[in-house]
């Protein structure tokens, strides 16, 4: 068992190509089958947070390769819209 405060320290690889994404900012669960669905990382959109709306990658849960130590492996290729980035 892995605790949800321990998910969102570690930081997020994408295998495709070598990037970090970020770490989790937070956790989409089903609460009807009580199991996390995505993660929900930060995006790059934002100045230090005050200029701009927010934008997020969603990593849906199937994406995750290997949960590590220090980092969680996902495999994703990553997609851009006017809305917010998306990651499939």
């Amino acid at each position: 068992m892995i605790k949800i405060s321990d998910l969102r320290s570690r930081e997020i690889i994408n295998i495709v190509d070598g990037r970090r994404l970020g770490v989790i900012k937070d956790i989409d669960i089903d609460l009807e089958h009580g199991k996390i669905s995505a993660l929900i990382l930060p995006g790059t959109g934002r100045v230090f947070g005050f200029l701009g709306r927010e934008e997020e990658f969603v990593v849906p849960w199937e994406k995750i390769v290997k949960i590590g130590m220090d980092v969680i492996l996902v495999e994703v290729n990553v997609m851009t819209d006017n809305r917010r980035d998306l990651i499939r």
